[in-house]
C-alpha cells in the first residue's frame, strides 16, 4: 500500500467506476474545476467498457491523481479464462497502448490519500466484492454494521472511500468512521450474475461523483449527479456490440 502524505485539502472530489465513459468524465472534471476543488481521487474500474478507454486513460494519466485498481482494471491486465473471448475485452485491449497498460499496472489495490482517506475499489481485501451491499438470492441490501466493522478492522483512517457497486451511499459507523461510495461516473446501472443474479441501478443516467469535506462539526458529504451526453455514449456502446450497455447508459435502469 502506498501513501500520499501531502497536505490535507478541505474538500476532496471522489470519482469511481468511469468505465471508459469519456463524455461523463469530462463533465465531472469541469464541475470539479468550476467548484474550485483541487484534490481528486479515483477508486478504479477506469477503462473497461465499450466506450473510449484510450481517451479516458490519457486524461487520467495526465491528471496524476491518487487512484486504485478495480477488478475490471485487473481483468484488462490478466484476463481470466472465462473472459478471454469477451468482445468487450478485445475492444478495450485493441484500444489501449502500452503506456496505458503500464499505468494500470502501476496502481495498487488500496492506498491512502491526503492523510484522512483510505481508498479501495471493493473491500480492503478483495477488489471484486461489494463493501456496502450484500447480494443474496432474494435481492440486494445494505450490509449490517457489524459486518462492515469486520471488513474494515485493519483500517484506522476516519473516511473509507469505496466503489464497485455504482450506487451512491454514505454510511456512518458507531466508532465515528465514515464510508463513502460516490456511485459511478460512467455507468449508472448494470446487471451481474455473481454471487446471485442481480441488478444495480441508480434510476437516472447522470454522471455521479461525491465531495467529502472536513468541517468544524464533522465530515460533510455531497453527492453530485450531472447531466452529460449519454446518447453519444450509448451510440458508441451500440457500435461496439453492447445494446445492454446502451440501455443502461440512457436510462440508469437495468
Amino acid at each position: 500500500m502506498t501513501e500520499d502524505t501531502g497536505q490535507f485539502a478541505s474538500r476532496v472530489a471522489v470519482m469511481s467506476d468511469i468505465h471508459g465513459n469519456i463524455w461523463a468524465l469530462r463533465v465531472v472534471l469541469r464541475d470539479i474545476e468550476r467548484r474550485g476543488i483541487e484534490k481528486i481521487v479515483n477508486l478504479g474500474d477506469s477503462l473497461y467498457g465499450p466506450l473510449d478507454p484510450q481517451g479516458t486513460a490519457q486524461i487520467l494519466i495526465r491528471l496524476n491523481i491518487p487512484t486504485v485498481r478495480g477488478n475490471e482494471d485487473r481483468i484488462i491486465l490478466d484476463p481470466p479464462a472465462e473472459q478471454s473471448q469477451s468482445p468487450t475485452l478485445r475492444y478495450v485491449l485493441n484500444s489501449l497502448a502500452p503506456e496505458h497498460l503500464a499505468w494500470l499496472r502501476s496502481l495498487d489495490m488500496t492506498t491512502v490519500a491526503y492523510d484522512h482517506f483510505f481508498l479501495c475499489h471493493g473491500t480492503p481485501e478483495q477488489d471484486d466484492q461489494y463493501l456496502l451491499q450484500e447480494v443474496i438470492r432474494s435481492g440486494v441490501s445494505l450490509r449490517k454494521t457489524g459486518e462492515l466493522r469486520t471488513q474494515l478492522c485493519s483500517v484506522e483512517l476516519p473516511v473509507v472511500l469505496c466503489g464497485h457497486d455504482h450506487v451512491p451511499h454514505t454510511v456512518y459507523l458507531p466508532d465515528g468512521r465514515l464510508i463513502v461510495n460516490p456511485g459511478s461516473v460512467g455507468l449508472a446501472a448494470y446487471t451481474d450474475d455473481l454471487p446471485f443474479p442481480h441488478a444495480m441501478e441508480t434510476g437516472s443516467p447522470h454522471a455521479r461523483y461525491s465531495i467529502a469535506a472536513k468541517t468544524d462539526s464533522g465530515w460533510q458529504v455531497e453527492n453530485i449527479a450531472l447531466p452529460y451526453d449519454w446518447e453519444a455514449a450509448a451510440r458508441m456502446a451500440l457500435q461496439a456490440g453492447r445494446p445492454d450497455w446502451a440501455e443502461w447508459l440512457k436510462r440508469g435502469r437495468a
